[in-house]
């Protein structure tokens, strides 16, 4: 019988830094489409404008997957609307609200960082929520590690990542991180209704409608000039969405959960990465790479030593 490609372990392994690259790459994009528009801090609606519109269309784009190229039905039994809608106004619509906004006032590599708390948050909750996903050794160093990284990046004497701290910037950040965090388990247990493809398509398509309807003001007043470079990032910034969480589930269709979520560290890495070489005046320092090389390994750890529970993304960023 012919091997299903996407359980031979060299194609899974590129397949899971590529999905990972393409979320790490959401960090310099997004700075660089506020920068392209000449959005400033106080930009909120606009901000909400683009994401509603970003991650409705990626709804739309994980629709036509599941139902053209997987062949599969995309249509979700009535009771289960309504639990739709209230995860996609959490995980898309709340979530993203901090994220778009925290981004606006923290750089591309410290924001690459610091999202990385949502997967800690994640071991964290399950340890109460769940008896056979306990605290162990394994676990807890790779939290010390990772939150002692998250630390790391704040302290940055003399540069634009210091110990500055501001509810909007890394504030946001960290309620992001929580939002995602709650908004996992949620998938966990839709997912026993539901296929995980199917329940991400329908949030996100959902969840969007509360942002755009905090854009609508931006709308009104023509806040937003769009540029060709404008339209060329926003249906990247869908592509990443669709293409990047439809992999990762196709992964994990095939393949043990730990097998794939390892490679959950190559987020911060490429996202960090990719920002100093693509965002003006965001640059290495050694205390930013000792950060990046501890939150790396605290997801690696965290991941290598977890239950089902961290398998499911509840953000594709």
């Amino acid at each position: 019988m012919k091997q299903n490609i996407w359980t031979n372990k060299y194609f899974a392994a590129v397949m899971a830094l590529t999905a990972c690259l393409l979320w790490g790459s959401s960090f310099p994009v997004l700075k660089v489409t506020y920068a392209e528009l000449g959005l400033g801090p106080q930009d909120i609606s606009a901000r909400m404008l683009i994401a509603g519109a970003r991650f409705f269309l990626a709804g739309l784009m994980v629709f036509a997957l599941q139902r053209f190229i997987l062949g599969e039905t995309v249509g979700v039994p009535q009771g289960q609307l309504l639990p739709l809608l209230l995860l996609g106004l959490a995980q898309t619509g709340l979530q993203y609200f901090f994220f778009y906004n925290a981004m606006a006032l923290v750089s591309g590599v410290k924001g690459a960082i610091l999202n990385a708390m949502g997967n800690f948050f994640v071991v964290l909750l399950a340890h109460f929520l769940y008896a056979d996903d306990r605290l162990n050794l394994g676990k807890v160093l790779g939290l010390a590690a990772g939150f002692t990284g998250i630390a790391l990046v704040n302290w940055q004497p003399g540069t634009t990542l210091s110990w500055e701290f501001s509810l909007r910037g890394e504030g946001f950040m960290i309620l992001a991180g929580l939002t995602m965090a709650f908004s996992t388990f949620w998938v966990k247990r839709l997912g026993r209704q539901l296929h995980p493809v199917t329940a991400n398509a329908y949030q996100l398509t959902l969840g969007s409608l509360l942002l755009l309807a905090l854009g609508v003001p931006a709308l009104l007043n023509g806040a937003v000039e769009p540029t060709p470079l404008f339209w060329a990032l926003f249906l990247y910034s869908a592509f990443l969405s669709a293409a990047a969480f439809s992999i990762w589930y196709l992964l994990l269709q095939h393949n043990r959960a730990g097998e794939i979520t390892i490679y959950r560290f190559f987020i911060p890495i490429s996202g960090s990465v990719l920002s100093a070489l693509l965002l003006p005046g965001e640059r290495f320092t050694l205390s930013i790479a000792a950060a990046l090389l501890l939150v790396a390994l605290g997801i690696g750890a965290v991941n290598r030593y977890s239950g089902k529970i961290t398998s499911t993304p509840a953000s594709s960023r």
